[in-house]
């Protein structure tokens, strides 16, 4: 049985330093099996990601059909000492339609049991060191998921266990039948996507009746030791590089970027990095020289103040704060 780690144990779990997310690499989202192109492209993003320091790696088995896994997984034969620099990191529980059945959300025990053993071949890994529940399933209790979680647990197949896109209650329920703490919350956020700030902000206010984030999430999470990751971070080059619009929003970021010598990229993690709920952003673009751009919001502290950060919000709002 492999050893079981204490949270603390494992230092580059992120807590405000990116992850690197692997949506991008496999090829296409088909059964087509991926090529040599295809695991070359991966190792350029794989090999830019840990050139700016980046350990963490977010996978899921439904990226590009399972193929994410898989490329990834020959990056790590290739390379025998790889594996032990790196978090490997997957989503389970989104299974997608498949002609027969519609998309749906499954995270009954079984379900979780074979999806995790079937990562773990894609991976050519015996152990996950984190694994979340991508989205919540409401006809699975959370007496079956976390019967089969500690299954994993024990069995040694899964280090630490966190979830994706769930509220403060959702995880407060799953957690009373887990003996083993859930340690990360993947939720939607960026400078595009600011329910999840604007939702305590807003409380009180017309605003808030248009804002379906649950509130108190940030909040439990803080309190619990649930540690955040931000998906869409980059809001999909909305903002940066040669997919950025000629926004306010946009312009703001390429005057700041300049202001403080560095990339619109690392102005948008910045941004979420600022907030105390020690944020970390999952990087998904598969474009080398995008996730180099990113290096100082590996290796360099933020340097947005209090005034800079709510300009951003406000200008990325288009409107004031009530």
């Amino acid at each position: 049985m492999t050893a079981q780690l204490d949270l603390h144990d494992l230092p580059d779990l992120p807590d405000r330093r990116p992850l690197y997310g692997c949506m991008g690499l496999g090829g296409t989202w088909d059964t087509a099996p991926y090529t040599a192109a295809d695991i070359a492209h991966a190792e350029a993003a794989v090999e830019a990601a840990l050139a700016i320091g980046i350990t963490a790696f977010d996978h899921a088995d439904i990226y590009r059909k399972g193929k994410a896994e898989s490329v990834f997984g020959e990056l790590l034969a290739r390379d025998p000492d790889l594996r032990g620099r790196v978090v490997l990191q997957t989503k389970c529980g989104i299974r997608q339609a498949d002609g027969e059945y519609p998309g749906m959300y499954d995270l009954r025990g079984p379900t979780i049991l074979r999806r995790v053993e079937e990562s773990l071949t894609r991976l050519r890994t015996d152990v996950l060191d984190v694994l979340l529940l991508h989205r919540p399933d409401p006809l699975a209790g959370p007496e079956e998921i976390a019967e089969a979680l500690t299954s994993l647990h024990r069995q040694g197949l899964v280090r630490h266990f966190g979830v994706s896109n769930m509220s403060a209650a959702q995880i407060a329920s799953l957690q009373a039948h887990l003996d083993v703490p859930l340690v990360a919350n993947q939720l939607e956020m960026s400078l595009a996507s600011r329910d999840w700030v604007e939702a305590g902000v807003l409380l009180n206010t017309s605003a808030a009746t248009e804002n379906g984030f649950p509130h108190g999430t940030v909040e439990y999470c803080r309190a619990n030791g649930v540690r955040i990751q931000a998906w869409g971070a980059l809001a999909q080059g909305r903002f940066t590089g040669a997919d950025a619009d000629d926004s306010p929003t946009a312009r703001l970021v390429a005057d700041l970027a300049k202001r403080k010598g560095t990339t619109p990229e690392t102005i948008l993690l910045w941004w979420l990095q600022r907030h105390p709920a020690r944020i970390a952003p999952v990087i998904g673009t598969s474009r080398p020289e995008r996730i180099l751009a990113c290096r100082d919001a590996v290796g360099r502290e933020c340097e947005l103040t209090h005034e800079e950060w709510y300009e951003l919000w406000v200008t990325a709002r288009g409107v004031p704060l009530p």
